[in-house]
Formats: C-alpha cells, structure tokens, sequence
C-alpha cells in the first residue's frame, strides 16, 4: 500500500489538474458563445449567396458555354479539404475528422482516383504526415486571426488549382457544429459548385448588365470563398464544443479521482493509526508480563 505521503502528493496533484481543466472549460465556454453567433450569422447569408448563384446560372444560355467552377469532369484527381485544429484536448474532434478523412481517400483511391490533401490546421498535417499523404497545401496559423480574408486566400489557391485543370473535383471534410455536444462530421462537395434546383417561381425574370457570365465570374469565387469561411466558422465552433465537453468530463473526472484517493489515504492512515495503537497494546503487556 502506498504510504500516507505519496498520496498526499497525488491528491495535489490531482487538485491543480482540476483547476487547469475547469479554467479551460469557462475558456472555452466563453468563446464558444462568440463562435456561434459568427456562425449563425453568416449562415444565412451563405445560403442567400448559394440562392442567387443557383438563380443566376439557371439561366445562363448553354450556347455561352458553361463556367469552369461548374463544369463537371471525371475525378480522376481530388483534392480533399480536411480542417482541424491547431491544438488538442478537444475530446475526438480531430480524430473524427482525420478517421473520416482517411476512409474517403481510401474509397477515392479504390475508385481509381489520385488524391491530394489541402490541410487546415496542424493536427490534420501530422496525422497525414505520417501516412505519406500528398499534401498539396498545408494552410497553418489560419485560426490565430481568423477572417474572411484568410478564407478568400484558401479559396483562391484551390480555385486556380480547379480551373488550371490540375483538379478534377474538391471534398471539404469538417466539423458541423450542432450544440456544444453534438459536432457532426461532413463530407461535402466542394468542386464543382453544384447549383440549387429552384422553382420555376423563383426564378423571375431579370435583365443583367453587363451579363450573366461576368456575373457568374464575380459570384462563384464569392461563392468559394463564403462557403470555406463558413466551414472555418463551423469547425471554430465545433472545437470549442468538443473542448467544453472534454474538459468537462476532466474535471468530472478529477473530482471522483480526488474521492477515491482520500478514501484511500483514510484508509492508509486509520491502519497506521490501528498498527501503532497494536504496537502501544502489545509493548505494555509485554512490560506488564
């Protein structure tokens, strides 16, 4: 049995732990609240800019040619978009991510196709450093000042790589933000921009100036660039959840070790206490004998 002193120390231990992981639950408690009004508000707006988009291209005159960020081809070559975190203790945030990742590249490979990675976030670019992983772009230092430039930035490299033929089709893999406790793995379609099937009704009748192509020119790159912020957003969101949650259970946990631990010492000290009073017991009878 471990002496009284021991596990004085593994109780402090433990204590100074709790503080640590209960400081980091009000953290990122407190940011979680800010992350998730950036992402509700920009929601909406993604989806109007994706509405008007799909309106516009739904009446581009086919003799005018298709745009190349909607152009479909074979994917023969796929470029996965794989966001995690910079940092860890965030419970199975970015395993999930780097699990759900993995499993696509290896079905896109069986299917025939050369995958590459665009890596945001430094978990993510270990984990598929070590399985030899073509990495095309590693995007580092994104969420340190997170901002729509830095998604307009993503955006571009990924458009030029699309357009310049180099890719085929582009997967965005991220956390979808739920609640604080529920984060949902995505696999979306990224490229090429698939258009919403709207009704007839909502459709109109518009007159543009200077045309639709040059408007489509403007508005996919937009478009692009939106949808990566809101993935940036969502997955921002998403670690704070997960970090809430896991520091959370920590402290839970913490707190149970703390219990059993004393329990122990009790024990450890009431049989110190029973074998010195046995020792006193015996030590007077023998003098008595």
């Amino acid at each position: 049995m471990a002496n009284l002193k021991d596990i004085r120390k593994r109780i402090g231990s433990v204590k100074n732990t709790q503080k640590i992981t209960r400081a980091m639950k009000l953290v990122a408690g407190a940011r979680l609240r800010k992350a998730q009004e950036n992402i509700e508000h920009l929601r909406p707006y993604a989806i109007k800019t994706h509405e008007v988009l799909s309106g516009v291209a739904a009446r581009v005159n086919p003799d005018e040619g298709i745009h190349p960020l909607l152009s479909r081809r074979e994917p023969k070559r796929v470029m996965l978009v794989v966001l995690t975190s910079d940092r860890g203790l965030a419970g199975a945030f970015n395993s999930n991510i780097c699990k759900a990742a993995f499993n696509r590249w290896k079905e896109l490979e069986a299917e025939g196709s050369e995958v590459c990675f665009g890596i945001i976030g430094r978990k993510g670019r270990d984990y598929f450093t070590r399985r030899n992983a073509n990495i095309r772009h590693d995007f580092l230092g994104v969420f340190e000042d997170l901002s729509a430039d830095k998604a307009g930035e993503i955006g571009r490299y990924i458009v030029e790589d699309y357009t310049g033929l180099d890719l085929d089709a582009c997967d965005l893999v991220y956390n979808e933000f739920k609640s604080a406790i529920n984060q949902q793995v995505v696999i979306e379609p990224f490229l090429p921009i698939e258009p919403l099937e709207l009704a007839d009704d909502r459709l109109g009748d518009f007159i543009y100036e200077p045309s639709q192509v040059a408007l489509l020119d403007t508005l996919l790159p937009m478009h692009v660039e939106v949808q990566i912020y809101r993935a940036l957003l969502e997955s921002v969101a998403s670690e704070f959840g997960a970090r809430m949650t896991a520091m959370d259970a920590a402290t839970n946990n913490a707190s149970d070790m703390i219990d059993r631990l004393t329990l122990q010492y009790n024990r450890a000290r009431q049989a110190a206490i029973t074998k010195e009073l046995m020792e006193i017991i015996g030590g007077a009878e023998a003098l008595n004998g």
